[in-house]
This record gives structure tokens, sequence and C-alpha cells, in this order.
């Protein structure tokens, strides 16, 4: 099965591509990999891949290339246009998106891999790096049926699980987004209850172990509660920085829907808070740290 997809054009090997490409070749799938950072890559050579010298490079006339990119002005930037992506896949080609991008975005971009005749699938993923080598990223996906039929065999070498939001070209962003909201939201609220335990005498490690193992024993409470409780924000498997992106594509995403959503409103300020205090190295975890700024907790 992998010999029949051809090779697999891969651009975007950073903090979660490259262990995704590396599941790929694991799996015995052909890559073409390209980053803009070229060293980035040098891991992937040095395991079988072959390096290309631009992202149209990456990909062959009507094969599959995906792209794993920080946001949609990079996504935009080697998909569109006439020596993009789209071009080059043409008539019968596959771009597997995976990046977290405004669902705007994922329209519009679907619209014009059509002009080409190729096809655009959104496949974002919820997981950090680690997940990502472990191959435990639970990927939505929405697009064309035949389309996520054919790119599946992928999904299933760098994933756990799949859920299809059905055609929509946008639909998966949408809940990636949900997604994405609900954990800054799981975040904030444990950094003001941990808050509240520490300045009450409590210890608010044994507080997170308690919770994180009867009320909240779920992995992002699990995960996010210990280094929220530890105050420990690096090293970083997503940065400050990408949780604002995120953010703003949620109220963004909410304003074209017409639904509020207050809390997503305090957690823009909350980060561009961290922001301001020179977080921009840390993990979007940090976020935490305004619960003990305004305690007056170091």
């Amino acid at each position: 099965m992998q010999n029949a997809l051809g090779p697999i054009g891969f651009i975007g090997t950073g903090q979660m591509g490259l262990p995704m490409a590396l599941n790929l070749l694991a799996a015995g799938f052909e890559l073409k990999v390209w980053n803009r950072t070229p060293s980035k890559a040098d891991e992937l050579i040095a395991k079988g891949a072959q390096r290309a010298s631009s992202p149209a490079d990456a990909v062959r006339a009507g094969g599959i290339a995906i792209t794993m990119l920080a946001d949609d002005a990079a996504v935009e930037e080697v998909a569109a246009g006439t020596d993009g992506l789209a071009a080059r896949l043409g008539a019968g080609g596959i771009h597997l998106s995976m990046s977290t991008i405004a669902p705007a975005t994922a329209r519009r971009l679907a619209s014009a891999h059509e002009r080409y005749g190729c096809t655009y699938v959104a496949a974002p993923v919820f997981g950090r790096p680690d997940n990502a080598a472990a191959r435990q990223l639970v990927i939505c996906t929405s697009g064309p049926a035949a389309a996520i039929a054919r790119v599946r065999p992928l999904l299933d070498a760098m994933g756990r699980a799949v859920f299809d939001f059905g055609e929509q070209a946008g639909a998966s962003n949408v809940a990636k987004l949900c997604g994405n909201f609900l954990i800054a939201a799981a975040i904030e609220a444990m950094a003001e209850a941990f808050a509240m335990a520490e300045k009450s005498g409590l210890d608010r490690n044994q507080l997170a172990t308690m919770l994180t193992k009867t009320l909240f024993a779920a992995p992002v409470y699990q995960r996010y509660g210990e280094m929220v409780a530890a105050k420990r924000h690096t090293p970083p498997g997503f940065r400050l920085p990408l949780g604002l992106k995120d953010i703003e594509l949620v109220l963004a995403t909410a304003g074209a829907a017409q639904t509020p959503m207050p809390l997503a409103a305090i957690l823009r300020e909350r980060i561009i808070g961290g922001l301001a205090r020179h977080r921009e190295a840390m993990d979007w975890s940090a976020l935490a740290l305004g619960a003990l700024d305004d305690a007056n907790l170091e």
C-alpha cells in the first residue's frame, strides 16, 4: 500500500512535523521533504528521505503532499499561486493539510485546489511532539470522502485515532479550535484553583494529584495539571505565541458565527499578559502564570 501511494511530499519538519514524518518513514512510505530551515530535515534525510529544494519540488503531479506548518500565512504561501502545491499537484493530487488554521482559510484553500483539479483535505491534529513521536495523535479530518480514504494509511501511520467531520472543508478546523479552546480554559481554571489552594496553605502539587486521579482523570488535566501545579513551563511543546494565534482564531471563528465566547476573550488577554512579561519562549501552559501574578505568588 505504501508503494502504491508513491513518494509523499512532506513540507514542515519542525517540532511536530519531524516526528510525524519519521513515523511515515518507519511505516515504509517514501518521503521527499522540505523545511524552511534545511537542517531540521537532516534526521529524515539520514533515514532515507529525499531532500526537496522547494515546497513544489517536494511533490509530484497527481501525488500527495502533507503540510505541517505554523499558521495560515505559511500554509497559503506554499499552497497557493502558480508555483504552489496546488498547481504542482494538479489533477488527482491531494493536499493533506495538518496545521491548525482558520476554517475560513481552509475553505479558501479548498476552492483554490479545485481550480487545479486537486483536492484539499483538512486534518489538524491533537497532541504534542512526544505524542507525535509515539504515534498517539488524534486526527480530525474533513473533505471529500474518496480523498480521505486514499490518505487513510498515512493518517494511521501518524496517529491513534481519526475522527471525520464530513465534506465541508473547514469543519475539522472548527473541531480543532474547539478542542484548543477547551484545553486553554482548563489550564486557566487549574491555574486559578491552584493559586487559591496555595494561598490557603495547601500543597498545590498534592491537590493536583488528587484531582487528576479522581474528578478530572483525563489526559488534558493530568498532563497540564502537573505542569501548572509544578509551575513548569519549559521546555515548550507548543509555544505561547502559537497559543495566542489559536485563541485569536477561535475568536475570529466565533465572531463569524455570531457566537459570543467571553472566556476565549479572557484567555486572549491572559496570553497577551504573559507575552508582555517576555514568556514567549515558554509553553502555552505558561498562561497559568497570570493567576500567580494576580495572586502575588512566585
